[in-house]
């Protein structure tokens, strides 16, 4: 085995610059797929981080999965009924007598619950007026399960309950007011009733439609504005393991009967958009990783070409065509070897450049970098890749080389 590997080694030093190309072109295509894949990665656990940091892990809502049946469709089910001006009854809205059903929510291992009461309000400031979405909320709670508190960047959360009619507000939503800290606002819910509600805090969260269309307040003060006591309309809950959010909030709404939403079902269509763009990120790296196991194809062809007299004489000698095969099958293997190694470096190097890149963004108060994501999986995935179309490359010439007759070699070259 030495022996056959010392003649590879030869064959690769006399032909050193296109040896050298070769390794280039796999070192350059696993290097770009490790970058390129370690900041789409980055990107996509960049938003889904944001995602789960800005909503709650599940929200239990006021409505039901399945629109109740009518009653002439529960009496005659088998029957071909048709319905025309039935005006349903109405139904007020919302969930009664929370305070059990958070309780006994709270009390499971691993999750942390909080009642809210979100209504659509018009505030008034300066002459302007605003269709704001007004969220009730319980300070001790909400801080459990949403990130509020720390994407204060004037006041504080408990400030709501120090003032008469406190409200906190986007930063964007105060922008398009005019309105600063301790200043009033008019606010007038659908059911008729007027507050006057004093800023005692300002929040970003980078999100624009939550920082432009979005105030909190305590949740007895929006019961009352929204005319709903002891009425809220969601109940949000932040749990330990976020993947297992999806199967608690199965299990709640089998148990509440209340349509519960886990963070992914909600966002569903965005994560559908991440596979698709995943497959297309994979086919890209195949790509490159394929045209990288032509240039091997190509080296390795040329010394088979170059050294049919050099395999005439080694089969005189008593070397067996699965000895000449081995020969040429290391030679790939050698360069998708070092072209996968100088790869990696390239691929690390890449992920700590594109790291450094700085973006500042219009709703963030400081710059922001690239995210980059480092796996040992993406090194995996290209190495693999690479040594499969480094050995494809390499035994297509090579079995050509096994199968070449020596004596019609000898007679050609005479």
């Amino acid at each position: 085995m030495k022996l056959l590997l010392d003649i590879a080694m030869t064959h690769m030093r006399g032909r050193i610059r296109q040896t050298a190309i070769s390794v280039a072109g796999v070192a350059t295509g696993v290097g770009f797929s490790i970058g390129m894949a370690s900041l789409m990665q980055g990107s996509q656990d960049d938003f889904i981080a944001r995602v789960i940091d800005n909503t709650p892990h599940i929200v239990v809502k006021d409505e039901y999965r399945d629109p109740p049946r009518q009653p002439a469709m529960q009496a005659f089910e088998d029957g071909a009924i048709a319905l025309k001006g039935l005006k349903p009854k109405e139904e007020l809205r919302g969930i009664r007598n929370p305070l059990p059903r958070v309780a006994s929510l709270d009390a499971m291992p691993g999750v942390a619950a909080a009642p809210v009461l979100r209504g659509q309000v018009v505030v008034r400031y300066g002459g302007k007026d605003l269709a704001v979405a007004l969220v009730g909320i319980d300070p001790r709670r909400e801080r459990r399960v949403s990130n509020i508190e720390s994407d204060m960047i004037e006041g504080a959360l408990n400030d709501l309950y120090t003032a008469a009619n406190g409200v906190i507000v986007g930063a964007g939503l105060a922008a398009k007011l005019g309105a600063l800290v301790g200043d009033t606002l008019a606010v007038s819910s659908p059911a008729g009733v007027r507050l006057r509600m004093k800023i005692v805090g300002l929040f970003r969260t980078g999100v624009v439609s939550l920082d432009n269309g979005e105030a909190y307040a305590l949740l007895k003060k929006v019961q009352i504005l929204q005319d709903r006591p002891n009425v809220i309309n969601e109940i949000r809950l932040k749990v330990d393991d976020v993947n297992r959010a999806a199967a608690l909030a199965r299990r709640i709404e089998n148990r509440l009967g209340y349509r519960t939403e886990s963070w992914d079902e909600a966002n569903q269509g965005i994560l559908e958009v991440f596979k698709i763009r995943n497959a297309i990120m994979y086919a890209t790296v195949g790509a490159i990783l394929v045209v990288a196991g032509f240039g091997i194809f190509n080296i390795v062809s040329t010394i088979t070409y170059e050294k049919v007299r050099d395999i005439a004489i080694l089969k005189s000698l008593g070397f067996t065509e699965g000895d000449i095969q081995r020969i040429f099958l290391f030679e790939g293997i050698l360069i998708g070897v070092v072209g996968t190694a100088a790869g990696w470096a390239l691929g690390f190097a890449l992920c700590k450049l594109l790291g450094t890149v700085e973006i500042e963004l219009a709703q963030m108060t400081e710059l922001t970098g690239l995210p980059i994501i480092y796996s040992p999986w993406h090194y995996a995935i290209a190495g693999a890749c690479a040594m499969g179309s480094a050995a494809v490359a390499g035994y297509l010439p090579a079995r050509k080389a096994s199968r070449l007759n020596p004596v019609d070699i000898i007679r050609g070259a005479a």
